[in-house]
């Protein structure tokens, strides 16, 4: 899935770490994310957004996720 997490902590001149921190989470899985090599859990996904002050819908991309 992508993201747009990259894009708005280089707006913000925020470190992967900060970010993580910020969010309770570790830099790994900040990585992982942003080159969609791993979906945040619905709880990660709402408190970053909630971070950048932003909604989920707003922050990652789901037009590839399949309907079931």
């Amino acid at each position: 899935m992508k993201s747009k997490i990259k894009e708005l902590r280089k707006e913000r001149k925020l470190s992967q770490e900060e970010l993580a921190n910020a969010v309770g989470t570790t830099r790994q899985t900040i990585t992982s994310i942003e080159v969609g090599k791993y979906t945040a859990s619905l709880v990660l996904a709402y408190k970053i957004a909630r971070y950048f002050e932003m909604t989920i819908e707003e922050v990652f991309d789901f037009s590839e996720v399949e309907e079931e």
